[in-house]
């Protein structure tokens, strides 16, 4: 309305007073009024979204410690990370969309009445467009919103085979199926870009239906209102130009506004059906819920119990889930406390699901389950977490040095970590990566011993390590000081536990077939020895004279001082997230150009560029129809105004959508390829890099900054487009119409430019630091969702939670700062621009005084100039902010592009070979020296050794002696640092990586079962017939529970969570059995596996394999007596080899002394 006034006094003739001043600066006052009221806005806003995210955030963390894995098993892994790295971030943005859904329509509304009354009813025609087009809106809204639902749920597909391959990365190179599960990954990310393609070319037409309505708006309006027989004038046009230019922003954003709001709302459905999951039962140590004590006369036997389970049946199908699956069936139990409890059956008996039960992780269908005292529970499969090694120890407990002392020296680690860098101040990274097997179970029970807690579930722990240090844990740690007091259930198939015990369980099918004393315990009877020997045992092992360098090494008492370490020693490597800093590079921007492709980067820029020039022609034309139509002189016709002025529309039309569909094209394309070219670099990076990058480091990238890639950096590059055209357009045109305006031009650059400058150094830092501050966020909750039943176990939620939120304070901070450096900058962007507007203005006042000999144009072109300059206030500071934006985003693709230099593997082979390389199995290493990091001692040292063709060898040693770095080294999973590996006479060092891997089979320590049916997990190639695969099925002990599963055909749920541990070893022994190679290694692959099913396993692999080399790394001694050779390693020296059966004889041979502590 003021620039309406000042075109008003600019066409008067009469006097000249003061109003002109004044109304160009209220037209200069109006925008800084209106800079301080945005930013006050953007601030309050920006605090919200920080707090609603942080808040959602640590909901959904909160809700996974406290959800049982069976109530959880309704959701994939995946998509509880996609709640988490996506799902947040959509629904925070509604706080934007909420607010413009209502404010949109009130600017849209206030600027069609003040066009109202400025051409009265001819506006009308402009609405009758603005109508037309909202049915097609609507069309376009809706589709958008089932093509979102399906891209989010591909979405959670991906981002879960994505965490599956990073969580299995070692054992897929194994296999050498790392580009096969690359395609299956690179197919789901073909069907959420089908989607997403959908979404873009639908917003595409959105965005051309609603950028083009301004110019269409002006056409008709004017069209109409020249034919109702009114003519133009500068004030009517000018006003109504700078009326459809405020028309732009809310017009052009509610298309993402509505995407917003349908995002939102999917978010918010996908993430109230997780939040409403029925939490873990928590009162489970009330004796009131246990009926079968409801008669006075059982308190007494109430309070000596410990564990109490009465007619209690239970399942791992969540509450959803129709059809149930019953694990347990009525188990009727009284465990009397401070007793050792042996539970033993057969493989997927239902060992585990027992101690799930007690632990509360599976959901109860009948009866009760009374606990009384506090409980730890160390899972099968260990669970460590990245920190230190103390850290994993005292899992939030105060430090206490003479129990931590007791604790390491029972659980056997004080020998383990005197030799590690920093002692217990080593950084154990994800997972233990740089741990072995069996470290990592004793950390575990460490972790609960010294927890001292009343009730210990103890799954399997004995399994993970050597005969010696087996012995030496029961005798030390499960039957000694630090647990001899208390309840210990104990899931075992070893047979001096189970001599040891107070009671033994035996399972069978989900029942509890047998409850009694271990003195009336039917044994095996292929378990050949004395139980008064057995119980014996662990206290000879632990008198007997040390008759070798080994058996030393394994009873050395390593001084405190040389074990514990204070916090400020080496602390071994904690690989910290790198991230760059200075400017975004150059280079970056062109590689994202690269991958959206050079033409279509062009097109979409010459597009925009005429785009805007035929906007701009449109205003100048209607300038000249101002002027010619005021003028004395005959004016052109109408019709030809309104002909030239179609043209323009015309041109514009179909230029913006040109614009709109080759950026959605590029902004596709650059997503595929970006996906695609990380994803090979990936499967092709050595193990080396993911040892040293936690998985939800590398899941961050695939997720987070994958959808900024996806999304958000394609939206901000076309906002910042258009403002940078626009911006271009505007000044040409003042230029053209106000040469003063150059003038002005060179010190307003010289302030923009440094105020930006200042700015771009900072945001670009704080959006790295928000970056890097997200990755433990991500990292955490991956490690959380992996360890939340034993966290559960332990009661350690609010440490978790405390340690969560502390990642999210961090993230604020800095997203906080990122917010007011924003705010800042846009400040200081509109009070410059405001001064530009009040410049211009009072510049035409002066010009229009007849007396000075200024003249700075007519009055169409300075009304065009005005109109012009109003929106510099918001276009100005909208630019930089997008710039910045931009630039932020940017740090996505910079962070994806860091991950392209990752180095490969050497996949080209030297050497020409036979095509059934190997044909005899011959594995000769000479003086093979490995290390797993330059700074680290070497795992093997100088190792020679030959294994003849066709021959089965067994690997013993204490853990961590290097057993399984013999693997890694055949597998060149890792580079010697010297000597040669010879296979069949060939140097393995010549060969293709992925051909050399597929040439063997391999079953590894940790069974790994993907989603998918049991055929693709058993023969993903396809290379088998269903006959063959139910003949290695059954020669495997595993036939009839994968037909009581439902065949073949049966999908797979969270990595094979319908097996137990040891049926997954079974079948992972399928699974290799079916590729019929001449070298098969085996480690501990019959770990967590009963010993008549051990047996019949030998004797399957005896029949099956002949022919064949088999490598078995093994704990249990009768494992390898079979064999025809042995191999004996200690701190990576080969100390002994031979056959089992004539070092057995030898009394003074280190495997004499390992089948001792086995009692052999």
């Amino acid at each position: 309305m003021t620039l309406c006034d000042w075109c008003s006094y600019s066409l008067s003739t009469g006097s000249r007073d003061y109003g002109g001043y004044i109304l160009a600066l209220s037209l200069g006052l109006s925008s800084v009024l209106k800079s301080f009221l945005d930013t006050q806005y953007t601030f309050h806003l920006s605090k919200l979204k920080l707090k609603l995210r942080s808040s959602i955030m640590s909901l959904i963390y909160g809700k996974c410690l406290s959800v049982s894995l069976a109530e959880r098993s309704k959701f994939s892994e995946g998509e509880i990370q996609t709640f988490m790295s996506v799902d947040a971030d959509r629904i925070v943005n509604l706080c934007n969309s909420f607010h413009d859904m209502w404010s949109l329509p009130l600017q849209i509304g206030i600027a069609l009445y003040l066009l109202y009354t400025q051409v009265k009813f001819a506006f009308l025609s402009g609405i009758a467009i603005t109508i037309l087009l909202i049915p097609v809106n609507k069309w376009i809204a809706n589709v958008i919103a089932k093509a979102t639902k399906s891209m989010m749920e591909q979405k959670d597909e991906r981002i879960r085979m994505t965490a599956e391959i990073l969580t299995h990365i070692r054992t897929l190179k194994m296999y050498g199926w790392e580009l096969l599960f690359g395609s299956w990954l690179m197919n789901t990310r073909s069907e959420e870009v089908k989607y997403l393609s959908t979404r873009k070319y639908l917003d595409s037409w959105c965005v051309f239906f609603w950028a083009t309505t301004p110019t269409l708006f002006s056409l008709f309006t004017f069209g109409l209102y020249t034919l109702m027989g009114h003519q133009l004038d500068a004030a009517t046009v000018f006003t109504c130009v700078a009326l459809f230019n405020n028309l732009i922003s809310p017009l052009n954003s509610f298309p993402w506004v509505i995407n917003g709001l349908i995002d939102a709302a999917i978010s918010s459905r996908r993430l109230c059906k997780y939040l409403s999951c029925f939490e873990q039962e928590t009162n489970m140590e009330q004796p009131s819920n246990c009926s079968v004590f409801s008669c006075s006369n059982k308190q007494n036997e109430l309070q000596d119990a410990a564990v109490v389970i009465h007619d209690a049946s239970c399942t791992w199908s969540s509450s959803d889930q129709k059809e149930i699956d019953v694990v347990v069936d009525p188990v009727n139990l009284l465990i009397p406390k401070g007793l050792l409890v042996a539970v033993v059956g057969e493989v997927g008996s239902g060992k585990s699901s027992l101690l799930n039960l007690i632990l509360g992780e599976t959901r109860l269908i009948n009866g009760s389950v009374y606990r009384n005292g506090s409980i730890v529970y160390v899972p099968q499969v260990a669970w460590i977490f990245s920190g230190t090694v103390r850290d994993n120890i005292l899992f939030g407990r105060e430090y206490d040095p003479r129990r931590y002392s007791e604790v390491l020296r029972a659980c056997s680690l004080d020998f383990d970590i005197s030799r590690m860098m920093g002692g217990d101040m080593a950084f154990v990274g994800e997972k233990g990566f740089n741990l072995s097997g069996g470290q990592r179970a004793r950390l575990a029970l460490a972790r609960a011993v010294y927890h001292d807690a009343e009730i210990y579930l103890l799954d399997d722990i004995l399994s993970a390590v050597d005969a010696h240090v087996g012995c030496s844990i029961l005798h030390n740690a499960i039957l000694g000081p630090p647990m001899n007091q208390q309840t210990r259930i104990l899931c075992t198939h070893n047979i001096q536990a189970i001599s040891a015990a107070d009671l033994v369980i035996v399972m069978d099918k989900g029942h509890v077939q047998w409850v009694g004393n271990p003195i009336d315990f039917t044994f095996p009877s292929d378990v050949a020895f004395s139980t008064i020997d057995e119980v014996s045992s662990c206290s000879e092992v632990q008198q007997q004279d040390k008759r070798s360098n080994i058996s030393s090494e394994i009873q050395q008492k390593t001084s405190e001082g040389d074990v514990i370490c204070t916090p400020d020693e080496n602390q071994g490597t904690d690989e910290s997230e790198a991230r760059k800093e200075g400017k975004v590079e150059v280079i970056v921007y062109k590689g994202y150009a690269v991958f959206a492709g050079w033409f279509i980067t062009v097109l979409t820029c010459f597009s925009a560029v005429l785009m805007q020039a035929s906007r701009n022609g449109n205003d100048m034309w209607l300038s000249y129809w101002v002027d010619t139509s005021g003028r004395n002189q005959k004016p052109y016709s109408t019709t030809f105004y309104l002909a030239i002025l179609s043209l323009f529309c015309l041109a514009n039309s179909l230029l913006t959508l040109v614009r709109a569909f080759a950026f959605a094209f590029g902004g596709l394309r650059a997503a595929v390829k970006v996906h695609d070219r990380l994803l090979e670099k990936l499967m092709s990076a050595p193990i080396s890099f993911f040892d040293l990058n936690p998985t939800g480091r590398i899941i961050n990238r695939l997720s987070s900054d994958l959808y900024t890639i996806d999304d958000s950096l394609p939206f901000i590059l076309n906002i910042l487009l258009a403002n940078f055209v626009g911006l271009l357009g505007i000044a040409v045109v003042l230029s053209y119409v106000q040469v003063m305006f150059l003038f002005l031009l060179m010190p307003f650059w010289y302030i923009y430019r440094k105020l930006q400058l200042y700015y771009r150094s900072t945001s670009r830092e704080l959006r790295r630091l928000d970056s890097v501050s997200r990755s433990p966020i991500y990292a955490s909750f991956t490690e959380t969702l992996d360890g939340s039943s034993t966290i559960r176990g332990f009661k350690s939620e609010d440490l978790f939670l405390l340690k969560f939120n502390k990642h999210l304070m961090t993230y604020q901070r800095t997203s906080y700062s990122e917010v007011i450096a924003s705010l800042w900058l846009s400040l200081r962007l509109q009070l410059l621009a405001a001064f530009i507007v009040s410049f211009i203005a009072v510049m035409a006042v002066i010009g229009s005084h007849e007396y000075l000999p200024i003249n700075l144009g007519t009055p169409g072109l300075v009304g065009l100039a005005l109109s012009y300059a109003a929106p510099i206030v918001s276009l100005l500071g909208s630019f930089l902010t997008s710039f910045t934006e931009t630039e932020k985003e940017m740090v996505s693709v910079e962070r994806i592009l860091q991950y392209m230099d990752v180095p490969h593997e050497e996949d080209v082979g030297g050497y020409p070979l036979h095509p059934q390389w190997p044909h005899q199995g011959e594995i000769n290493f000479v003086n093979v020296t490995l290390k797993y990091k330059l700074q680290l001692p070497p795992a093997l040292c100088g190792v020679s050794f030959t294994i003849a063709g066709g021959t089965q060898v067994g690997i013993i040693g204490r853990t961590g002696a290097g057993k399984s770095s013999i693997l890694n080294a055949l597998f060149r999973l890792y580079p010697t640092c010297g000597g040669s590996i010879m296979v069949d006479g060939v140097n393995i060092a010549g060969v293709s990586v992925r051909y050399l891997r597929s040439s063997f089979a391999v079953v590894p320590q940790a069974p790994f079962l993907f989603e998918g049916s049991i055929r693709k997990n058993l023969d993903p190639l396809q290379e088998n017939m269903d006959f063959e695969i139910w003949n290695v099925l059954e020669k495997c002990h595993i036939k009839e529970e994968v037909e009581a599963a439902g065949g073949l055909d049966v999908q797979l749920k969270g990595s094979g969570t319908a097996f137990s541990v040891g049926q997954k070893q079974l079948l992972c022994l399928a699974r290799a059995l079916l590729k019929s190679c001449k070298v098969l290694c085996l480690d501990e692959c019959t770990a967590n596996v009963d010993t008549e099913t051990t047996s019949k396993l030998q004797k399957t692999l005896a029949t099956k394999c002949q022919g064949t080399t088999v490598i078995t790394i093994a704990h249990r001694i009768s494992t390898v007596m079979n064999m025809d050779n042995i191999l004996i390693l200690d701190r990576g020296f080969l100390v002994e080899q031979g056959n089992p059966r004539i070092l057995l004889e030898d009394q003074s041979s280190i495997f004499f002394s390992f089948a001792k502590a086995s009692r052999m």
